[in-house]
């Protein structure tokens, strides 16, 4: 199974900054036996929207990182949200609600989730602390979305 992620940064698009953030989520991801893909694009709306579009097509889950604050440049939110087909607000509230107990800068994250036809999309901050955690939140629900996203009909809905 492919897993994709997405680095939103002008500073690593351009050469400036390390993919930090994008390499942690890699190695989260591989860890959980996916194979992933990587992409980078610059803090510009329609790259975000066109890269989640081409990757969301091959891969059961598209992570994002970066472009989920405030500043007038963070915009994968908009982006991401201009590709969806179906909202998934419990994740990005989840992430948001665990984050705010260590900082609270979380509550300038504005980072959604969604479908796209049968891929998960996460935004995720682009600190890799925001990354790291944001991940822990969504990985004990992750096989489970996948087998739902998949169609599989056998799926017993499992209370915890």
């Amino acid at each position: 199974m492919t897993a994709a992620v997405l680095t939103v940064s002008d500073g690593v698009s351009d050469g400036t900054r390390e993919d930090t953030s994008g390499d942690l989520l890699q190695e989260l991801l591989e860890a959980e036996g996916l194979d992933v893909v990587r992409r980078v694009v610059p803090d510009d709306r329609e790259a975000i929207a066109r890269a989640i579009e081409e990757l969301a097509d091959d891969a059961a889950v598209v992570l994002t990182t970066g472009g989920t604050g405030l500043a007038a440049r963070d915009v994968t939110p908009e982006a991401t949200a201009a590709v969806l087909d179906r909202p998934a607000p419990g994740i990005a509230e989840a992430i948001r609600a665990e984050s705010i107990a260590k900082t609270p800068h979380a509550l300038l994250s504005r980072g959604v989730a969604c479908v796209r036809g049968r891929t998960l999309v996460v935004n995720l901050p682009g600190s890799p602390g925001g990354c790291r955690d944001g991940f822990a939140v969504l990985r004990p629900a992750l096989a489970h979305a996948f087998e739902l996203l998949a169609g599989e009909r056998d799926v017993r809905h499992r209370q915890t």
